[in-house]
């Protein structure tokens, strides 16, 4: 931080709002939500008073800080903006308004996008599982930020947002041309089968290796990222940390099925590299059936927005957080499929394409991380 720069309390600057919306039965109400990582406030599901418990909700400002006491630990900050001002929010989310004589918001909204500070804020929750600790509104308050003067925040961040926007355009590009390497995929191959088709149950079986959960134990964990974006390896749990009696085991080729996040295409063939670590058993994973499919050729299409259109069919539940991929509605789904003799005449070209997507991957990740430095420098006043 900015040697020059003061540092108060949050209590000194922010004011928490009180529930101020009695519920009615027969009434609706539109909630809003924060997303995680320091990426903001959204508008959410509308819903009627008889849907949930809360006698009392919060009602948003523009402007306002909210955070949900749960996601606190990983970056579920955000300032309300102007399509959410009005929505409602349970009492689990602590609503704050800014003092803006003293604090601007997006200076404060920018601040809680920085990773070190969702990772202090961990050691401020309550509870002995991270993913089920709760940051109270009392402890969050006692938190110091850094206040330079009004008018230096604000050349903060408009000096940050020029950054943000150059960032911005460079990874639309990216991502155009990411989008027209997939295109190709699933152009040529549709042309390659030829009309043939087959559901997925007919190329794919489920085959889970579990293994029980010691208190004593320590498993090396695997995440799946959304989007195409792979499985990833996590830190180690041991089995005194998790409310999980089983995981299943991961093996070389095994298509891996977030049953979570699987609308949003969060679904990756295992690589040997991961092979044997472990994934609770909301990961479901499926083995391919070698006369129908190589597991080479099913890992470039699960990265596709065309396959991802095709998972949405195969969800269940209310509410997009809350939907479910179960593995026998994933293997209703039927798709274009050419014969594992031609899926192996195209490897190579396939294997270009992959290239040229890992190389935009890589690029995109390099992208990723500059917003989090240009915020770092911005808060030691190097900006």
């Amino acid at each position: 931080m900015n040697a020059n720069w003061l540092k108060v309390r949050l209590a000194e600057v922010l004011r928490q709002r009180v529930p101020d919306v009695t519920v009615e039965p027969t009434e609706t109400y539109i909630f809003a939500g924060v997303y995680s990582f320091g990426r903001g406030v959204f508008r959410a599901q509308t819903r009627r008073g008889t849907e949930f418990a809360y006698q009392c909700l919060t009602r948003l400002r523009k402007g306002d800080l909210v955070y949900p006491k749960l996601m606190a630990w990983e970056g579920a900050f955000g300032i309300v903006p102007v399509e959410c001002d009005g929505c409602l929010v349970s009492p689990e989310f602590p609503v704050f308004e800014i003092d803006t004589e003293r604090l601007a918001p997006p200076f404060l909204g920018f601040y809680f996008r920085i990773p070190r500070v969702w990772e202090s804020m961990a050691g401020r929750s309550t509870g002995t599982n991270v993913r089920r600790r709760r940051l109270h509104p009392g402890d969050f308050l006692r938190r110091e930020i850094p206040l330079p003067p009004l008018a230096e925040q604000q050349r903060v961040v408009a000096r940050i947002e020029e950054l943000a926007a150059q960032v911005c355009t460079a990874r639309g590009l990216r991502k155009e041309a990411a989008g027209e390497a997939d295109a190709f995929i699933t152009s040529f191959h549709t042309q390659l089968a030829a009309g043939r088709t087959r559901r997925l149950g007919q190329i794919l079986r489920l085959d889970e290796d579990t293994t029980g959960v010691l208190p004593t134990g320590v498993y090396p964990q695997v995440g799946v990222r959304s989007f195409g974006g792979g499985l990833f390896p996590k830190p180690p749990l041991t089995g005194a940390e998790t409310t999980y009696t089983k995981f299943n085991t991961l093996y070389a080729g095994a298509v891996v099925l977030s049953q979570v996040k699987g609308w949003e295409g969060a679904v990756a063939v295992c690589p040997a590299e991961l092979s044997g670590r472990f994934v609770s058993p909301e990961y479901r994973t499926l083995r391919c059936i070698g006369s129908e499919v190589l597991p080479a050729y099913i890992a470039r299409l699960v990265r596709t927005e065309w396959f991802w259109i095709k998972l949405g069919a195969a969800t269940r539940g209310v509410g997009a957080r809350r939907e479910r991929t179960r593995p026998e509605n994933f293997l209703k789904i039927e798709l274009p499929m050419p014969a594992v003799e031609q899926q192996k005449r195209v490897e190579s070209l396939f294997a270009e394409v992959d290239a040229l997507r890992r190389l935009q991957t890589e690029t995109t990740a390099e992208l990723d991380s500059l917003l989090p430095s240009v915020l770092d420098h911005a808060f030691k006043g190097q900006l």
